[in-house]
Order: structure tokens, then C-alpha cells, then sequence
């Protein structure tokens, strides 16, 4: 009974539109009250013991570092470095939109931060180059969820910590799926723009202009060195790297770029904060539900009944993987991550599967999550964005989902994808 009253609540205050973290936190004190055998006081002690963690500080940072870049003048010049590679070829403009998302993703390490960043720029100077809005839209909304594949990324943090791997493993392992997407969204664009007869800018690459925009975008593009150098140089921490990041683009967008100063700081400290907040309340309820599931056993449960299907690894991930797009629909990434990695992780090691590539494999199939309504946290940012109605969007990604969702069986088939830098 005390499984369906957690569940129950949980999906009662969903349907209500009351936000996850607290949705998550009422349905465990719900159950609180309900059972017996759980306290309170032990709910208060799990959220606030499930955050005093020091490799979670890392998110908060990165955030804040993702929100001083955002403004700091990087989007632009990020664009205009990719515009020169691909921007000649069929639909090379909205591939260069595709390629400055992932850019902006090994910087801000967020989807929806990714697409408000990108978007608000890409998608206006898209329909001016004559592409359809809703396509214009629907690239910038898919290509932000590779903010969560391609590191630093948040949730590869949260899967680190709730899994008891290692996050720079974790980030090494991001690297070639998100990759993998990227070029898979670019495919996806050419083959579009051909029927739609999107032409290129018609400029022949030169190397002098592509070293120009290189040059411009040089100390956007040394964000990820800094960051993934220092971790598996032994310089510092993924939490110190986080650090290190804000330093940084405080100082290349005041002093360098000289698009920020800083008095703006305090209106993007907070706006980071409020983010971070977020996350890390999503978090603390996530844990305090996720313990609830373990005391009532349900891991063991869920693991013994994926076991009695098939032991074979291959079946294991697809079952896995249908569970988690599904999830990714409903659930914050966030969440999902902290409530169900240490059901589903000690299953598929226990049949032999990578950690990590069982980890990208998590990551990827919940990112899809970010363009699957009703959640879809980047359609309703691409929607604010653009002006375009859920319904019009959600219809517009559709095919940039059966792109993700091929890419993503791909990794599944091939695991050295995941852990070719290990």
C-alpha cells in the first residue's frame, strides 16, 4: 500500500502542474504520514544530508558560468566561427546553429539554458535567411538537449554522484555521443534543406577567414580545454574546475570581450541562483524519494522483474531505454537521474554493463526528454522564444526525435562510442 500511496501522490500533484521538486517532497511526506515505520524528521535529515555533497557544488557553478557566457558576447562568436565551416553548404546556416549549441553546451552544460542562449539569437537571424520558423525553432530545441550529453554536463555530475562513479570518466565518455547527435541533426538538416531548397551563404571557404573566426572565438573555445584539461591533467577537481570557469568568463567577457561589466553581476548571480535552487531542491526530494523506494524495496523488485525478462545486456538496455524515454516525458531530468540510477545502475553491472556506458546511455535517452511533451522543458523555452504554439513545435521536432532516438540505438549497439577516451 505504501508504494501506491507514494506513486499515487506523486502523479496526483503532477497532474495538478505543482512543480517536480515539490511535487516530489510532498508525496514523501505524504507517505510519511501514512506509515508507520518512517519519521519525518529522518525525510528533513535525508534532503538536507542529500545535498551537503562537494562534488555537487560543481552545478551551481557551472550554471553561473553558463549565465556569464550566455551574456558575455560567446554565442555570437561561436556562430560566426561555425558559419565559416559549414555555412557554404546546404542548409550550412542552420547547421552552424546545431554547431554553436554544441559549443555552447561544453560551456553551459544545460539544455534550456543552452536554447535561451543560442535561440534568441539563431532563431530571428534564421528567418531572416529565409527558413521556415518552425524549423528555425525546432533545430535550436533539439540541438540544446545536447547540453546535457557533451560536458560539463549537470546530469553526468548527478549520475556520478548518485552511482559512485567517476565524474571525469563520466565527461570522457559524453564526448563521442554527443558528437554522434550532433552530426546526426546535421544529416537530418541537409537532407531537409535540399527539399526545401535552403541554400548555403555561397561564400568559398578560405583559411585566412576561417582563422579570422577562430581567432574571435579563441577564448570562448579554450572554455572546454580549461575545464576537461585541468580534470584529467590532476590540476583540480570537476568541482574546482567549475570554480575556475566562472573566473574565467568573468574575465574574458569583462576584460576581453567587453560585452559584460560588473555591475551586471548581480543580476546574473542571482538569475544562477534561482537556477541552481531549482535544481538542488529537485534533488534533495529526489534522494528523500529515492530512499522511500529503497525501504519499500522496490529497486529490488523493479530489478528482479527486467532479470525475469532476459538477462542478455542488449535486451536489458533496450527495456532500460524504453523505461526512460518514457520517464523523460513526465519527469526532470534531475530527478529521474537521483531517483533512478541506483535502481537501474546495480542491475545492468550486475549482468556485466559498463557503469559509464550504462551512465551515457541514461543521460542520452533522458535528454530526448527535453523535446517529448508534456515536460519538454526546451519547447516551452523555444516557445517563448519564437512565439510558436506547443502543439506547432512539438510537431515540428518530431523528426529530430527519430533522428535522437536511431543515434541513441547506436551508442546502444556500440559501447565503445561511450568509452573510447577511457
Amino acid at each position: 500500500m505504501t508504494p501506491f500511496i507514494l506513486f499515487g501522490s506523486f502523479f496526483f500533484f503532477l497532474i495538478l502542474t505543482v512543480p517536480i521538486g515539490i511535487a516530489l517532497g510532498l508525496a514523501g511526506l505524504i507517505t510519511a504520514l501514512y506509515s508507520s515505520n518512517i519519521s519525518i524528521t529522518f525525510l528533513t535529515q535525508n534532503l538536507v544530508t542529500s545535498t551537503d555533497n562537494f562534488a555537487l557544488m560543481a552545478i551551481p557553478f557551472f550554471i553561473l558560468a553558463g549565465e556569464i557566457m550566455g551574456k558575455g558576447g560567446i554565442s555570437t562568436r561561436l556562430f560566426d566561427a561555425a558559419n565559416v565551416f559549414v555555412g557554404r553548404f546546404t542548409g550550412g546556416f542552420a547547421m552552424a546553429a546545431v554547431l554553436t549549441c554544441m559549443f555552447f553546451a561544453a560551456i553551459s552544460g544545460s539544455g534550456p539554458a543552452t536554447v535561451a542562449a543560442i535561440g534568441g539569437i539563431m532563431i530571428p537571424a534564421m528567418v531572416a535567411q529565409g527558413y521556415d520558423k518552425k524549423f528555425a525553432t525546432a533545430v535550436i530545441v533539439s540541438a540544446g538537449s545536447l547540453g546535457i550529453i557533451i560536458p560539463p554536463s549537470i546530469p553526468l555530475v548527478l549520475f556520478g554522484v548518485s552511482g559512485g562513479q567517476s565524474i571525469g570518466d563520466l565527461f570522457l565518455g559524453g564526448i563521442v555521443p554527443g558528437l554522434i547527435l550532433g552530426l546526426a541533426m546535421m544529416v537530418w538538416i541537409y537532407i531537409y534543406s535540399k527539399k526545401k531548397n535552403y541554400k548555403g551563404t555561397q561564400e568559398k571557404f578560405t583559411f585566412y577567414k576561417a582563422f579570422h573566426s577562430l581567432n574571435n572565438a579563441k577564448w570562448s573555445l579554450l572554455v572546454p580545454v580549461l575545464v576537461l584539461g585541468g580534470i584529467y591533467g590532476g590540476i583540480f577537481t570537476p568541482t574546482e574546475a567549475a570554480v575556475i570557469a566562472v573566473v574565467y568568463a568573468v574575465f574574458v567577457s569583462v576584460f576581453l570581450h567587453k560585452e559584460m561589466t560588473f555591475q551586471d553581476l548581480p543580476g546574473i548571480i542571482r538569475d544562477a541562483a534561482l537556477n541552481s535552487v531549482i535544481i538542488l531542491l529537485i534533488i534533495g526530494t529526489a534522494n528523500t524519494f529515492g530512499t522511500l523506494l529503497s525501504m519499500e524495496r522496490i529497486p529490488q523488485v523493479l530489478a528482479d522483474g527486467f532479470l525475469s525478462i532476459s538477462q542478455q545486456p542488449f535486451v536489458l538496455l533496450l527495456l532500460v531505454v524504453l523505461l526512460l524515454l518514457i520517464i523523460g516525458c513526465f519527469i526532470d531530468t534531475s530527478a529521474a537521474v537521483i531517483i533512478f540510477t541506483p535502481i537501474l545502475l546495480p542491475t545492468a553491472m550486475e549482468i556485466g554493463i559498463d557503469p559509464i556506458h550504462f551512465g551515457i546511455l541514461m543521460i542520452v535517452s533522458l535528454s530526448i526528454g527535453f523535446i517529448t511533451p508534456p515536460l519538454g522543458v526546451n519547447l516551452f523555452v523555444g516557445s517563448g522564444i519564437s512565439g510558436l504554439g506547443m502543439p506547432v513545435l512539438a510537431r515540428a521536432v518530431i523528426p529530430f526525435f527519430a533522428v535522437m532516438v536511431v543515434s541513441l540505438f547506436v551508442i546502444i549497439l556500440i559501447p565503445e562510442l561511450s568509452l573510447v577516451f577511457l
